[in-house]
Protein backbone atom coordinates (compact mmCIF):
# COMPACT_ATOMS: atom_id res chain seq x y z
CA UNK A 1 0.00 0.00 0.00
CA UNK A 2 1.19 3.53 -0.35
CA UNK A 3 -0.22 5.09 2.61
CA UNK A 4 -3.50 6.11 1.11
CA UNK A 5 -2.88 8.35 -1.28
CA UNK A 6 -3.45 5.76 -4.15
CA UNK A 7 -6.91 4.83 -5.45
CA UNK A 8 -7.72 1.99 -7.60
CA UNK A 9 -9.32 3.05 -10.62
CA UNK A 10 -13.38 2.96 -10.40
CA UNK A 11 -15.58 0.56 -11.60
CA UNK A 12 -17.06 2.58 -14.70
CA UNK A 13 -15.10 5.22 -14.98
CA UNK A 14 -16.12 8.57 -16.69
CA UNK A 15 -14.11 9.23 -19.43
CA UNK A 16 -13.49 12.88 -19.99
CA UNK A 17 -10.98 14.49 -22.31
CA UNK A 18 -10.16 18.10 -22.02
CA UNK A 19 -7.62 20.60 -23.42
CA UNK A 20 -5.58 23.10 -21.50
CA UNK A 21 -2.78 25.91 -22.52
CA UNK A 22 -0.06 26.64 -20.25
CA UNK A 23 1.54 29.52 -21.76
CA UNK A 24 1.32 28.56 -25.86
CA UNK A 25 1.34 25.01 -25.53
CA UNK A 26 -2.18 23.30 -26.09
CA UNK A 27 -1.61 20.01 -23.37
CA UNK A 28 -4.87 17.51 -23.84
CA UNK A 29 -5.44 15.60 -20.33
CA UNK A 30 -6.86 12.46 -19.55
CA UNK A 31 -9.09 10.79 -16.87
CA UNK A 32 -6.07 8.04 -16.25
CA UNK A 33 -8.52 5.68 -14.36
CA UNK A 34 -10.32 4.73 -18.06
CA UNK A 35 -6.22 4.69 -19.82
CA UNK A 36 -5.74 1.75 -16.88
CA UNK A 37 -9.15 0.29 -17.03
CA UNK A 38 -8.41 0.09 -20.63
CA UNK A 39 -4.96 -1.11 -20.24
CA UNK A 40 -6.34 -3.80 -18.04
CA UNK A 41 -9.19 -4.54 -20.36
CA UNK A 42 -6.59 -5.27 -23.40
CA UNK A 43 -4.10 -7.29 -21.10
CA UNK A 44 -7.07 -9.47 -19.28
CA UNK A 45 -5.83 -8.52 -15.89
CA UNK A 46 -6.35 -6.04 -12.78
CA UNK A 47 -4.18 -5.04 -9.86
CA UNK A 48 -6.25 -8.34 -8.06
CA UNK A 49 -6.40 -10.70 -10.65
CA UNK A 50 -4.32 -12.26 -13.54
CA UNK A 51 -5.52 -13.58 -15.87
CA UNK A 52 -5.46 -17.73 -17.04
CA UNK A 53 -2.11 -17.63 -19.20
CA UNK A 54 -1.49 -18.10 -23.42
CA UNK A 55 -0.08 -21.46 -24.03
CA UNK A 56 3.88 -21.26 -24.45
CA UNK A 57 5.05 -20.06 -27.61
CA UNK A 58 6.74 -23.11 -29.33
CA UNK A 59 10.07 -22.21 -31.02
CA UNK A 60 10.74 -23.81 -34.60
CA UNK A 61 14.60 -22.90 -33.84
CA UNK A 62 17.54 -22.68 -31.37
CA UNK A 63 19.87 -20.03 -32.29
CA UNK A 64 22.47 -22.64 -32.95
CA UNK A 65 19.84 -23.64 -36.38
CA UNK A 66 20.29 -20.90 -37.45
CA UNK A 67 22.68 -20.53 -40.92
CA UNK A 68 24.91 -17.98 -39.67
CA UNK A 69 28.66 -17.67 -39.03
CA UNK A 70 29.95 -19.35 -36.29
CA UNK A 71 31.31 -16.83 -34.51
CA UNK A 72 28.29 -14.85 -34.38
CA UNK A 73 26.85 -17.94 -32.72
CA UNK A 74 30.01 -18.28 -30.17
CA UNK A 75 29.23 -14.61 -29.38
CA UNK A 76 25.38 -15.30 -28.74
CA UNK A 77 26.31 -18.03 -26.35
CA UNK A 78 28.88 -16.28 -24.53
CA UNK A 79 25.61 -13.46 -23.86
CA UNK A 80 23.78 -16.76 -22.61
CA UNK A 81 20.99 -16.29 -25.51
CA UNK A 82 20.22 -20.12 -26.25
CA UNK A 83 16.32 -20.02 -27.16
CA UNK A 84 15.53 -16.74 -30.04
CA UNK A 85 12.45 -14.97 -28.44
CA UNK A 86 8.85 -16.12 -30.82
CA UNK A 87 10.02 -12.14 -33.56
CA UNK A 88 13.73 -13.72 -33.71
CA UNK A 89 12.33 -17.32 -34.45
CA UNK A 90 10.41 -15.94 -37.24
CA UNK A 91 11.96 -12.98 -39.04
CA UNK A 92 15.92 -14.25 -38.77
CA UNK A 93 15.28 -17.44 -41.50
CA UNK A 94 13.45 -14.82 -43.58
CA UNK A 95 15.82 -12.27 -43.47
CA UNK A 96 18.55 -14.58 -44.04
CA UNK A 97 16.52 -15.87 -47.47
CA UNK A 98 16.67 -12.00 -48.47
CA UNK A 99 13.20 -11.20 -48.11
CA UNK A 100 11.44 -8.03 -46.87
CA UNK A 101 9.73 -8.24 -43.83
CA UNK A 102 7.24 -6.64 -41.83
CA UNK A 103 7.37 -7.36 -38.10
CA UNK A 104 5.07 -5.94 -35.77
CA UNK A 105 5.75 -6.50 -32.26
CA UNK A 106 5.74 -4.71 -29.23
CA UNK A 107 8.55 -3.49 -27.58
CA UNK A 108 10.86 -5.48 -25.42
CA UNK A 109 10.25 -8.46 -27.73
CA UNK A 110 13.83 -9.00 -29.12
CA UNK A 111 13.33 -6.74 -32.23
CA UNK A 112 16.68 -5.53 -32.40
CA UNK A 113 18.58 -9.08 -32.59
CA UNK A 114 15.91 -10.07 -34.99
CA UNK A 115 17.36 -7.67 -37.82
CA UNK A 116 20.70 -7.70 -36.83
CA UNK A 117 21.60 -10.67 -36.28
CA UNK A 118 21.07 -12.15 -40.01
CA UNK A 119 22.23 -8.60 -41.23
CA UNK A 120 26.04 -9.08 -39.38
CA UNK A 121 26.15 -12.42 -41.09
CA UNK A 122 25.16 -10.67 -44.38
CA UNK A 123 27.88 -8.17 -44.05
CA UNK A 124 30.75 -10.93 -42.99
CA UNK A 125 29.66 -13.06 -46.30
CA UNK A 126 29.51 -9.97 -48.59
CA UNK A 127 31.71 -7.29 -48.32
CA UNK A 128 29.56 -4.79 -50.75
CA UNK A 129 26.26 -5.27 -47.82
CA UNK A 130 25.62 -1.69 -46.50
CA UNK A 131 23.42 -1.38 -43.75
CA UNK A 132 21.17 1.59 -42.67
CA UNK A 133 19.39 1.34 -39.86
CA UNK A 134 16.70 4.16 -39.25
CA UNK A 135 15.32 4.63 -35.23
CA UNK A 136 13.31 7.69 -33.94
CA UNK A 137 15.45 8.48 -31.06
CA UNK A 138 18.94 8.90 -30.02
CA UNK A 139 18.81 6.53 -26.89
CA UNK A 140 17.45 3.20 -29.31
CA UNK A 141 20.38 4.49 -31.95
CA UNK A 142 23.16 4.08 -29.28
CA UNK A 143 21.05 1.07 -27.68
CA UNK A 144 21.16 -1.10 -31.59
CA UNK A 145 25.20 0.38 -32.06
CA UNK A 146 26.25 -1.56 -28.42
CA UNK A 147 23.95 -4.82 -29.22
CA UNK A 148 25.87 -4.64 -32.87
CA UNK A 149 29.28 -4.84 -30.92
CA UNK A 150 28.35 -7.90 -28.55
CA UNK A 151 27.31 -9.87 -31.68
CA UNK A 152 30.09 -8.84 -33.34
CA UNK A 153 33.14 -9.57 -31.22
CA UNK A 154 36.27 -11.06 -32.34
CA UNK A 155 34.42 -9.74 -36.34
CA UNK A 156 35.74 -7.20 -38.70
CA UNK A 157 32.56 -5.00 -38.58
CA UNK A 158 32.38 -1.24 -39.02
CA UNK A 159 29.50 1.02 -37.78
CA UNK A 160 28.77 4.82 -37.28
CA UNK A 161 26.08 5.81 -35.28
CA UNK A 162 24.36 9.06 -36.72
CA UNK A 163 22.53 11.28 -33.94
CA UNK A 164 22.03 14.74 -32.59
CA UNK A 165 23.37 16.00 -30.05
CA UNK A 166 26.94 14.73 -30.77
CA UNK A 167 29.60 16.04 -33.16
CA UNK A 168 28.61 16.00 -36.69
CA UNK A 169 32.30 16.43 -37.37
CA UNK A 170 33.12 13.60 -36.02
CA UNK A 171 30.35 11.66 -37.65
CA UNK A 172 31.46 12.86 -40.67
CA UNK A 173 35.13 11.29 -40.15
CA UNK A 174 33.30 8.09 -39.32
CA UNK A 175 30.82 8.12 -42.29
CA UNK A 176 34.33 8.58 -44.85
CA UNK A 177 35.25 5.20 -43.61
CA UNK A 178 32.53 3.48 -44.98
CA UNK A 179 30.90 1.59 -42.47
CA UNK A 180 29.30 -0.91 -43.17
CA UNK A 181 26.52 -0.16 -40.77
CA UNK A 182 25.01 3.08 -40.01
CA UNK A 183 22.62 3.63 -37.68
CA UNK A 184 20.80 7.04 -37.12
CA UNK A 185 17.72 9.32 -36.48
CA UNK A 186 16.10 10.63 -39.58
CA UNK A 187 16.59 14.31 -38.65
CA UNK A 188 20.50 13.83 -38.64
CA UNK A 189 20.75 11.64 -41.60
CA UNK A 190 18.82 14.24 -43.47
CA UNK A 191 21.26 16.84 -42.25
CA UNK A 192 24.11 14.64 -43.36
CA UNK A 193 23.00 13.91 -46.74
CA UNK A 194 21.88 17.60 -47.27
CA UNK A 195 25.38 18.39 -46.63
CA UNK A 196 26.47 15.41 -48.66
CA UNK A 197 28.01 13.08 -46.75
CA UNK A 198 26.30 10.49 -46.82
CA UNK A 199 24.22 8.57 -50.05
CA UNK A 200 21.42 7.03 -49.07
CA UNK A 201 21.65 4.87 -52.42
CA UNK A 202 24.62 3.36 -51.09
CA UNK A 203 22.42 1.51 -48.86
CA UNK A 204 21.48 -2.37 -50.11
CA UNK A 205 19.72 -3.33 -47.13
CA UNK A 206 17.26 -0.76 -44.77
CA UNK A 207 15.71 -1.23 -41.32
CA UNK A 208 12.88 1.14 -40.31
CA UNK A 209 12.69 0.73 -36.76
CA UNK A 210 10.16 1.81 -34.06
CA UNK A 211 8.00 3.32 -37.60
CA UNK A 212 5.33 4.13 -35.09
CA UNK A 213 7.00 6.16 -32.90
CA UNK A 214 8.99 8.02 -35.31
CA UNK A 215 5.85 9.10 -37.28
CA UNK A 216 4.78 10.38 -33.54
CA UNK A 217 7.40 12.21 -33.46
CA UNK A 218 7.10 14.36 -36.96
CA UNK A 219 9.79 12.54 -38.82
CA UNK A 220 7.14 11.06 -41.21
CA UNK A 221 8.33 13.92 -43.94
CA UNK A 222 11.86 12.82 -43.33
CA UNK A 223 11.71 9.02 -43.15
CA UNK A 224 9.86 9.65 -47.33
CA UNK A 225 12.47 11.62 -48.24
CA UNK A 226 15.01 8.33 -47.39
CA UNK A 227 13.29 6.31 -48.49
CA UNK A 228 13.00 8.20 -52.15
CA UNK A 229 16.52 8.09 -52.03
CA UNK A 230 17.06 4.39 -51.57
CA UNK A 231 18.31 2.18 -54.30
CA UNK A 232 15.30 0.30 -56.22
CA UNK A 233 17.40 -2.82 -55.47
CA UNK A 234 17.66 -3.42 -51.75
CA UNK A 235 16.19 -6.06 -48.93
CA UNK A 236 13.64 -3.40 -46.60
CA UNK A 237 12.81 -4.74 -43.17
CA UNK A 238 10.07 -2.24 -41.16
CA UNK A 239 9.30 -2.87 -37.74
CA UNK A 240 6.60 -1.37 -35.15
CA UNK A 241 4.62 -2.23 -32.55
CA UNK A 242 1.53 -0.77 -33.86
CA UNK A 243 0.19 -0.75 -37.24
CA UNK A 244 -2.38 2.55 -38.75
CA UNK A 245 -2.73 4.67 -41.99
CA UNK A 246 0.34 6.61 -41.65
CA UNK A 247 2.30 3.10 -40.90
CA UNK A 248 0.25 1.61 -43.69
CA UNK A 249 1.46 4.51 -46.43
CA UNK A 250 5.09 4.59 -45.33
CA UNK A 251 5.03 0.45 -45.76
CA UNK A 252 3.67 0.65 -49.04
CA UNK A 253 6.11 3.08 -50.51
CA UNK A 254 8.91 0.99 -49.04
CA UNK A 255 8.87 -2.13 -49.30
CA UNK A 256 8.36 -5.22 -52.08
CA UNK A 257 6.51 -8.13 -51.54
CA UNK A 258 6.68 -8.37 -48.19
CA UNK A 259 6.60 -11.00 -45.80
CA UNK A 260 4.63 -10.04 -42.45
CA UNK A 261 4.95 -11.57 -39.21
CA UNK A 262 2.71 -10.37 -36.39
CA UNK A 263 3.47 -11.28 -32.88
CA UNK A 264 0.52 -11.02 -30.42
CA UNK A 265 1.23 -9.70 -27.01
CA UNK A 266 2.69 -11.79 -24.74
CA UNK A 267 0.36 -10.61 -21.98
CA UNK A 268 3.73 -9.39 -20.04
CA UNK A 269 2.01 -6.28 -18.61
CA UNK A 270 -0.36 -8.57 -16.48
CA UNK A 271 2.74 -8.47 -14.07
CA UNK A 272 2.45 -4.50 -13.60
CA UNK A 273 -0.14 -3.26 -10.84
CA UNK A 274 -1.23 0.05 -12.20
CA UNK A 275 -2.79 2.73 -9.46
CA UNK A 276 -3.93 6.01 -9.34
CA UNK A 277 -2.10 8.17 -6.98
CA UNK A 278 -4.95 11.42 -5.66
CA UNK A 279 -3.01 14.52 -4.73
CA UNK A 280 -5.49 16.97 -4.50
CA UNK A 281 -5.24 19.26 -1.63
CA UNK A 282 -1.62 17.68 -1.31
CA UNK A 283 1.78 19.26 -2.37
CA UNK A 284 2.47 17.15 -5.35
CA UNK A 285 6.21 16.82 -4.54
CA UNK A 286 5.38 15.88 -0.67
CA UNK A 287 3.60 12.99 -1.92
CA UNK A 288 6.33 11.97 -4.65
CA UNK A 289 8.72 12.13 -1.66
CA UNK A 290 6.66 9.91 0.97
CA UNK A 291 6.62 7.36 -2.18
CA UNK A 292 10.25 7.34 -2.73
CA UNK A 293 10.97 6.77 0.84
CA UNK A 294 9.40 3.54 0.80
CA UNK A 295 11.69 0.54 0.43
CA UNK A 296 10.16 -1.19 -2.24
CA UNK A 297 10.05 1.73 -4.45
CA UNK A 298 13.84 0.57 -5.56
CA UNK A 299 14.51 1.88 -9.28
CA UNK A 300 11.85 3.77 -9.94
CA UNK A 301 11.77 5.91 -13.38
CA UNK A 302 9.23 9.20 -13.36
CA UNK A 303 7.99 10.74 -16.43
CA UNK A 304 7.25 14.27 -16.96
CA UNK A 305 5.95 16.31 -19.24
CA UNK A 306 8.56 19.13 -20.27
CA UNK A 307 12.39 19.78 -20.34
CA UNK A 308 11.75 22.58 -17.95
CA UNK A 309 9.68 20.85 -15.67
CA UNK A 310 11.27 17.37 -15.22
CA UNK A 311 14.55 19.35 -14.71
CA UNK A 312 12.82 21.50 -11.75
CA UNK A 313 11.81 18.22 -10.03
CA UNK A 314 14.79 16.38 -10.88
CA UNK A 315 16.78 19.33 -8.83
CA UNK A 316 13.82 19.13 -6.11
CA UNK A 317 14.31 15.82 -5.32
CA UNK A 318 17.95 16.25 -5.22
CA UNK A 319 17.65 18.56 -2.58
CA UNK A 320 15.32 16.28 -0.87
CA UNK A 321 18.58 13.35 -0.29
CA UNK A 322 17.53 11.29 -3.40
CA UNK A 323 20.11 10.10 -5.85
CA UNK A 324 18.38 11.17 -9.17
CA UNK A 325 19.38 12.11 -12.97
CA UNK A 326 17.53 13.19 -15.81
CA UNK A 327 17.23 12.77 -19.17
CA UNK A 328 14.89 15.44 -21.95
CA UNK A 329 16.09 16.94 -24.49
CA UNK A 330 17.72 19.70 -23.50
CA UNK A 331 20.71 17.24 -22.41
CA UNK A 332 23.46 16.90 -24.57
CA UNK A 333 23.78 13.25 -25.45
CA UNK A 334 26.87 12.68 -23.17
CA UNK A 335 24.88 13.84 -20.62
CA UNK A 336 21.34 11.51 -21.48
CA UNK A 337 24.13 8.36 -21.83
CA UNK A 338 25.89 8.89 -18.57
CA UNK A 339 22.54 9.36 -16.65
CA UNK A 340 20.85 5.79 -18.36
CA UNK A 341 24.28 4.30 -17.81
CA UNK A 342 23.78 4.87 -14.10
CA UNK A 343 20.35 4.14 -13.97
CA UNK A 344 21.27 1.10 -15.78
CA UNK A 345 24.00 0.36 -12.91
CA UNK A 346 21.59 0.78 -9.69
CA UNK A 347 23.96 4.03 -9.11
CA UNK A 348 20.83 6.24 -8.53
CA UNK A 349 17.54 5.25 -7.42
CA UNK A 350 15.44 7.60 -9.44
CA UNK A 351 15.75 8.45 -13.24
CA UNK A 352 13.66 11.54 -14.67
CA UNK A 353 12.70 11.67 -17.94
CA UNK A 354 10.45 13.33 -20.91
CA UNK A 355 8.80 10.38 -23.12
CA UNK A 356 12.07 10.47 -24.61
CA UNK A 357 12.87 7.09 -23.27
CA UNK A 358 9.10 5.46 -23.46
CA UNK A 359 9.65 3.59 -26.39
CA UNK A 360 12.38 0.89 -27.55
CA UNK A 361 14.91 1.01 -24.20
CA UNK A 362 15.20 -2.00 -21.98
CA UNK A 363 16.34 -1.11 -18.61
CA UNK A 364 16.37 -4.12 -16.44
CA UNK A 365 14.93 -4.40 -12.69
CA UNK A 366 12.50 -0.70 -12.85
CA UNK A 367 10.07 -1.76 -10.16
CA UNK A 368 8.10 1.26 -10.19
CA UNK A 369 6.73 3.81 -13.09
CA UNK A 370 5.62 6.95 -12.44
CA UNK A 371 3.62 9.27 -14.34
CA UNK A 372 4.25 12.89 -12.60
CA UNK A 373 2.68 14.33 -15.58
CA UNK A 374 -0.19 12.88 -17.15
CA UNK A 375 0.60 11.30 -20.39
CA UNK A 376 -0.59 12.94 -23.80
CA UNK A 377 -2.08 9.55 -25.35
CA UNK A 378 -2.75 6.39 -24.17
CA UNK A 379 -0.39 4.90 -26.60
CA UNK A 380 2.41 6.90 -24.26
CA UNK A 381 0.80 5.76 -21.01
CA UNK A 382 1.09 2.27 -22.66
CA UNK A 383 5.03 2.48 -23.70
CA UNK A 384 5.64 4.32 -20.32
CA UNK A 385 4.61 1.54 -18.26
CA UNK A 386 5.81 -0.88 -20.46
CA UNK A 387 9.27 0.46 -18.99
CA UNK A 388 8.61 -2.02 -16.19
CA UNK A 389 7.47 -5.51 -15.71
CA UNK A 390 9.61 -6.42 -18.29
CA UNK A 391 11.02 -9.90 -18.60
CA UNK A 392 8.92 -11.93 -16.10
CA UNK A 393 9.82 -9.23 -13.52
CA UNK A 394 6.63 -7.61 -11.74
CA UNK A 395 6.40 -3.63 -11.32
CA UNK A 396 4.29 -0.98 -10.71
CA UNK A 397 2.67 1.70 -12.66
CA UNK A 398 1.42 4.61 -10.35
CA UNK A 399 -0.31 7.77 -12.04
CA UNK A 400 -0.51 10.99 -10.24
CA UNK A 401 -4.32 12.97 -10.85
CA UNK A 402 -5.31 15.88 -9.39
Amino acid sequence: MYRGHQRQQSASPRHFSRQRFQGKRKIVSFDPSVMIAKAQAEFGVDSARVSTPVAPYQNRHAFSDFDIVEQIKINLAIKGYQQPTPIQDQVIPLILEQRDVVGIAETGTGKTAAFLLPLLHQVLKNPQTRVLVVTPTRELAVQIREELLSFSQNLSVSSAVCIGGSSIVRQIERLQKRPQFVIGTPGRLKDLSDRRKLNFAYFNHVVLDEVDRMLDMGFIHDVKRIIQELPEARQSLFFSATTNAKVQEIMAGFLNNPVTIVIPSSGNKASIKQEVVDVRGKVKLDVLRDLLIQKDLRKVLIFGRTKHGTERLSRDLDRCGFKVASIHGNKSQGQRQRALQQFRDNAIQVLLATDVVARGLDIEGVTHVINYDLPETYADYIHRIGRTGRAAASGVALTFVG
